[in-house]
């Protein structure tokens, strides 16, 4: 295997891991908390990444998306889709950081669960999730480093799947003019 193929197999494995534990740590609980019920009566309540920041989740479907553009694209395009995907990754690590000091999100969640216009969640405690999804957030970052860094010496998809070029072509207004053609081996029949 050569270094440019092992290079973009490192930045697709980098995207997908990335990708794979931001998009699972948004869906799991990342704070946790207890609130009291006018009645006395404590509830516990939870609230998940994707409830506290959808930063994260958003910008890891960004990074997927680019890097399948990356097949599509050459040169200064693939560059600016590098570029993309570190900033997506970053986002999506700040995001993270944010989520995991959120209290507005599981407040909002106790309010919910009490039937109530405002409530504050006691007792909060945290969950390793949001460092889940910080981490893949930096591996997306490094995917997007990658294609910078490497990405100019990718394949790209073939030719075929561009646009047919605009090349002047005889006309071949009468018959005897597609018989001519045929006669010197070209296709009348393509334009």
């Amino acid at each position: 295997m050569t270094q440019n193929r092992r290079s973009l197999s490192l930045m697709l494995l980098l995207t997908v891991a990335g990708a794979v534990l931001v998009l699972t740590a948004v869906g799991r609980t990342w704070a946790e908390g207890v609130v009291t019920g006018v009645d006395g009566g404590r509830l516990e309540v939870a609230a998940p990444g994707s409830r506290l920041t959808g930063l994260p989740g958003g910008l890891a479907l960004v990074a997927l998306a680019a890097a399948v553009a990356v097949f599509a694209v050459r040169g200064r395009a693939r560059a600016a889709v590098g570029v993309l995907t570190v900033l997506a990754g970053l986002g999506a690590a700040a995001g993270a950081l944010i989520g995991a000091r959120d209290t507005a999100g599981l407040d909002a969640v106790a309010a919910a669960k009490l039937a109530l216009a405002g409530a504050q969640a006691a007792e909060v405690t945290r969950t390793v999730w949001p460092w889940v999804a910080l981490a893949g957030g930096l591996l997306l970052a490094l995917a997007g480093a990658a294609t910078v860094r490497f990405g100019a010496h990718w394949p790209a998809m073939g030719s075929r799947y561009e646009a047919p070029s605009r090349t002047a072509r005889p006309s071949t207004d009468s018959p005897a003019d597609l018989w001519k053609a045929l006669d010197r081996g070209e296709d009348p029949t393509t334009t």
